[in-house]
């Protein structure tokens, strides 16, 4: 089962595309809410590469590594990966009016509801447009 979400980033396609790709953003936006952070990202962005980010319960209660490979990135445009569980994502900046809209669509895994999943993805990636409309505002 695909799950689809999507945001609209009001700032240029240039800073959309760098603060989803560079690790110490990713550590900054990377949470669906305030009791979890990401303290450490590596990206290596190219067909190939690799990818890791540590999610983390800030009461030190849980924590996993979000990790993968990329299968295909067009920069400024679109990136695609598969994570390490075999799940494929797909990830695409389109300029949009007031900004720059970001669509992900990704596997569902089994464990969790599909709303559920939705849900966090989806809390994650505004986390994503807040920060990247503070970065452009403060250039």
């Amino acid at each position: 089962m695909k799950i689809t979400i999507e945001t609209l980033a009001r700032t240029d396609l240039a800073t959309a595309w760098e603060v989803y790709n560079t690790p110490e953003h990713i550590t900054r936006w990377n949470a669906a809410s305030d009791d979890w952070h990401s303290p450490s990202s590596r990206v290596d962005l190219r067909e190939g590469g690799s990818f890791s980010t540590r999610m983390e319960a800030r009461d030190g209660s849980m924590g996993f590594d979000f990790e993968g490979r990329y299968t295909r990135v067009v920069p400024n445009e679109l990136i695609e990966y598969r994570m390490d569980d075999g799940r494929e994502v797909s990830v695409r900046f389109e300029p949009a009016d007031g900004g720059v809209r970001v669509r992900t669509v990704f596997d569902a895994e089994a464990e969790n509801p599909a709303e559920m999943q939705r849900e966090g993805w989806q809390a994650i990636l505004d986390s994503f447009a807040r920060h990247a409309e503070a970065e452009s505002g403060s250039r």
